[in-house]
C-alpha cells in the first residue's frame, strides 16, 4: 500500500510517469522499509495508463464489493410488519442497563473528594 501511495504522491507532484527511484526516493524520505519487487512490479502494471482511468476503473470494481454492513440496514428497514421494531427495543434496552451497571463502578467505593 505504501509503495501505491508514494506512486500516487510522484504523480500528484507532477510526475506523470515516475519511475522506481523516484518511488524509492519518496518512501526513503520517511523512512519507509519496502521491497523493491513490489515497486517494479506495481510499475509494469500501470505502465502507459493514466491514473485518472485506474482509479474510476477502481472504484467501479468497489462499487459492486459488498461492504458488510448495508444489508443488515437494508433488510431491516425494508421488513414491512415491523417485526424487527420490538427486537430493536429489546436491545437498546439491555444496553441501557449494562451502562448504568459500568457507571455505578466509576468511583470504586470511594469518592476523589470525601
Amino acid at each position: 500500500m505504501k509503495v501505491v501511495a508514494a506512486y500516487l504522491l510522484a504523480v500528484l507532484g507532477g510526475n506523470a510517469s515516475p519511475s522506481a527511484s523516484d518511488i524509492s526516493d519518496i518512501l526513503g524520505s520517511v523512512g519507509a522499509e519496502f521491497d523493491k519487487q513490489r515497486v517494479e512490479l506495481l510499475l509494469s502494471q500501470v505502465a502507459g495508463k493514466d491514473i485518472t482511468e485506474l482509479i474510476a476503473a477502481g472504484r467501479e470494481k468497489l462499487a459492486s464489493v459488498p461492504s458488510g454492513g448495508g444489508a443488515i440496514a437494508v433488510s431491516a428497514s425494508s421488513g414491512g410488519g415491523g417485526g424487527a421494531a420490538p427486537a430493536a427495543a429489546a436491545e437498546s434496552k439491555k444496553e441501557e442497563k449494562v451502562e448504568e451497571k459500568e457507571e455505578s463502578d466509576d468511583d470504586m467505593g470511594f469518592g476523589l473528594f470525601d
